[in-house]
């Protein structure tokens, strides 16, 4: 499988396998961000060898989002509710 840190020249559609150039774009699956595809047809048809990966990686991206420590920005508020703490 592609690596979402692949070097463009590297690139290539996870179906058929046809290189990115300047004639060729290639499209990111939008759910996980692992591979990349030239068109819809070969989305589709590679899409029951990559579903499975493709829901883990989605699911790891999601809870990324859901868990991520928020801004340093709030610095003396509580993490909950944002009210401003007291200060000792």
């Amino acid at each position: 499988m592609m690596s979402a840190a692949a070097d463009e020249g590297d690139e290539m559609c996870a179906s058929c396998g046809i290189p990115a150039g300047d004639d060729i774009k290639l499209k990111n699956c939008t759910a996980c961000y692992l591979v990349k595809y030239c068109s819809i047809k070969c989305q589709k048809e590679h899409r029951s060898q990559h579903k499975k990966e493709c829901k883990k990686r989605a699911a790891e991206l999601r809870d990324e989002l859901l868990f991520k420590q928020p801004e340093s920005s709030h610095l003396g508020d509580c993490p909950i509710c944002f009210i401003p703490l007291p200060l000792p």
